[in-house]
């Protein structure tokens, strides 16, 4: 793109004080890695895109379904019919609409082991995740490397940002020492409305040009979190890392080294997620295989089968979404029982 092009695309952008011509440099020399593109991750996705971040990675695990369309804004009714990877979709959904920036969509569980291929050269890390395993998992590969990242999430009406800023900051230990223990809400049991997610993203989002064009004096030094529907909003101071947290005071980063991590996690939508171990599939083939077993369409991300009553996704790295059950070991048996142990 040229230089009067690309004054034109972001004019609007650039006008602004806290941007400017060099602000718009810096955000189209940026790379930053989303992990999760669902409800915030989307928005998050197409926002930034459409602010001429130069390098975007996007990090899910998932496909799209017909009610993730309520809420999560760069899919269509054809990616959930054709049962497409989020990350795939949304890259092709922002380069319709910004061909000019690069797009690295990788459909992959987040994970100890490939945490350090899949987030290497990113300046930042965006959350667009769903669970707190994956939340603690950044938060400590993001302390141990002084890398900055910004935790997001929506539901109900409920929203909730912070900025991790390692070794200026609080991170996400110091302010939630414990992983949430017993039941909690997700979208799946309290719903969840549309306006919180692009509320919480946004905010999210413009936290994450402030720290790309390092307007760091403007950056927000609170957990924020806020209620859309009872008009609630409150903030938690945390400017300062704690000086007892495990992450940031001792460096134990248990997480990142895979301490206690499942192979086989509940992944919402009565679902269990097997991630055992990479094993290539060859999805023509694997579709040939099950065919007289049940129905089964595949394209070159995914493969679906349903044998009543589960339905299985199948992704070319071996990873699978078995919906239709939370029992580990149902799951378990099935995927033995089609795919091979």
């Amino acid at each position: 793109m040229t230089s009067l092009e690309q004054d034109e695309r972001y004019s609007r952008q650039i006008l602004f004080p806290g941007v400017g011509v060099e602000g718009q440099r810096k955000l189209t020399a940026s790379r930053i890695t989303i992990v999760g593109c669902g409800a915030t991750g989307s928005v998050l996705a197409s926002l930034l895109a459409r602010a001429g971040v130069g390098t975007i990675r996007i990090i899910d695990r998932d496909y799209v379904e017909p009610s993730n369309l309520q809420r999560q804004s760069l899919f269509d009714e054809a990616d959930a019919a054709e049962s497409l990877p989020k990350a795939i979709a949304a890259a092709r959904k922002i380069a319709a609409f910004n061909s000019e920036i690069v797009l690295e969509p990788h459909v992959a569980d987040l994970t100890p082991t490939n945490i350090e291929a899949l987030i290497e050269g990113a300046q930042l890390i965006l959350d667009g995740t769903d669970n707190f395993e994956t939340r603690y998992l950044i938060n400590d590969f993001a302390v141990k490397n002084s890398l900055p990242w910004i935790y997001t999430a929506a539901v109900g009406s409920y929203g909730v940002t912070l900025n991790v800023l390692p070794g200026k900051t609080a991170c996400l230990a110091c302010i939630f020492s414990d992983p949430p223990q017993g039941t909690f809400e997700t979208c799946e049991t309290a719903g969840i409305l549309n306006s919180a997610v692009n509320l919480v993203a946004s905010i999210a989002a413009t936290e994450a040009v402030k720290l790309l064009v390092e307007a760091n004096d403007c950056l927000r030094h609170t957990l924020l979190s806020f209620d859309v529907w009872r008009n609630e909003r409150a903030e938690v101071a945390a400017d300062k890392p704690r000086p007892d947290c495990k992450v940031c005071g001792e460096h134990e980063f248990s997480h990142l080294a895979g301490a206690g991590r499942p192979h086989i996690t509940l992944c919402g939508r009565n679902s269990v997620q097997i991630h055992e171990r990479d094993r290539p599939v060859d999805l023509a083939e694997m579709s040939q295989r099950l065919k007289p077993l049940g129905t089964v369409r595949h394209n070159d991300f995914v493969l679906k089968f349903w044998h009543e009553p589960y339905e299985m996704t199948l992704f070319p790295d071996g990873r699978a979404i078995i919906k239709g059950t939370t029992d580990k070991t149902i799951a378990r048996s099935l995927y033995a029982r089609y795919v091979g142990s």
